[in-house]
């Protein structure tokens, strides 16, 4: 983690014990929303319509009563809005397919809003990298260079958002069996898309890992290695098929946590940043959350040595996974999205395993 995080120092410890907080609050929380209807209904339904109220209340005062609020300081750019809300319609969405609401839920067609939601969240990360770019260019060409975001943190933009946003568009079309969806036996606790396998989750993890070191430097930590650790494991542990849900909730969960308490990640003792920042005392925050927006930055204040590398990896990884696709569908002689290609593999046989009977005939 060395080449990625400036973890050391009596801080390292909290950091530490910041992370473990985040990962296993994660997990139990999706276990709260997925167990039970009144679970979720609680986590996407009732919690989203109160938050709603409260960022309607501060957005209106943000020049009066709520211009110190941590939300609207550090918390107000049209990214984090989008994720949370496009997170939580798809965690509804994907209530309504495991539990069979209504006549959405027992349609056959109905089947296609994973991706369908899936790729708007990737897309609206694409767009954020591809702004990235195009303002880290505007300074310093090619190279990249530093512009400052309207939440208050300083971004090292260049090539590796571009590479990175190309990634994620491959990354949508790595989603095969667009109709493939089930749900458990198990009281309908799980959506379960048994063609998502490994491939897609690494190619996914690896990209989104990526994309929230290079834009969201100060919560990375966190959302790039703890919330994207979180559903992987419960899938690969005793969630199998399940992993989308498991992504969708723990997504949700924890924006509606980031929105209303910014300062846990940007100013507290368990502050982590990455290793772009070459001298980490010059990016410090202030009690606001936000760094100084006064500073004069040149190429020499950033080491965007490990951005890059991650960068490559991950258009690297994503290719591969696609050409893989392409290959298995070409000797199945199937469409990789209308028809499942991954059925001999074992993530897709365990997955089935736990579906319930009449979907899985």
């Amino acid at each position: 983690m060395g080449m990625l995080f400036q973890i050391y120092g009596e801080t390292s410890i909290w950091q530490l014990v910041g992370w473990c907080l985040v990962f296993v609050g994660l997990i139990v929380a999706n276990e709260i929303a997925r167990r039970t209807k009144a679970g979720g209904i609680f986590c996407f339904v009732v919690l989203p319509l109160a938050l709603t109220i409260y960022f309607v209340v501060i957005n209106i005062g943000a020049k009066t009563f709520a211009a110190d609020n941590p939300t609207i300081v550090q918390m107000n750019g049209w990214f984090h809005y989008a994720k949370l809300y496009a997170a939580t319609i798809g965690c509804v969405g994907f209530m309504i397919l495991k539990y069979h609401w209504g006549s959405l839920g027992k349609s056959h067609w109905f089947k296609c809003y994973p991706f369908i939601i899936v790729g708007i969240n990737i897309l609206i990360a694409v767009a954020s990298d591809f702004e990235s770019a195009i303002k880290g260019m505007q300074v310093g060409g090619m190279a990249g260079g530093w512009w400052y975001s309207s939440e208050g943190v300083w971004l090292y933009g260049g090539w590796w958002n571009i590479l990175n946003g190309i990634a994620g568009i491959i990354n949508i079309f790595c989603m095969t069996g667009w109709f493939g969806i089930y749900s458990s036996k198990n009281k309908q606790q799980d959506m379960l898309w048994p063609d998502m396998t490994w491939q897609f989750i690494l190619a996914y993890d690896v990209w989104n890992f990526e994309y929230t070191y290079l834009n969201l430097p100060l919560h990375t930590w966190y959302c790039g290695v703890a919330l994207l650790l979180a559903p992987t494991f419960a899938n690969a542990f005793w969630n199998k098929g399940g992993w989308i849900q498991n992504r969708a909730n723990t997504l949700a969960l924890w924006c509606m946590f980031a929105q209303v308490f910014p300062s846990f990640q940007n100013h507290s003792k368990f502050t982590t940043l990455p290793t772009v920042y070459a001298d980490a005392a010059k990016f410090a925050t202030d009690a606001t959350g936000r760094m100084n927006p006064n500073l004069v930055l040149t190429a020499a204040d950033a080491n965007p040595k490990a951005q890059g590398v991650v960068a490559v990896l991950a258009i690297a990884v994503n290719v591969l996974v696609i050409v893989g696709i392409f290959k298995r569908a070409k000797e199945q002689k199937k469409n990789p999205y209308t028809n499942e290609i991954f059925t001999d593999t074992r993530d897709y046989k365990l997955a089935m395993e736990r579906a319930a009977k009449e979907n899985a005939a």
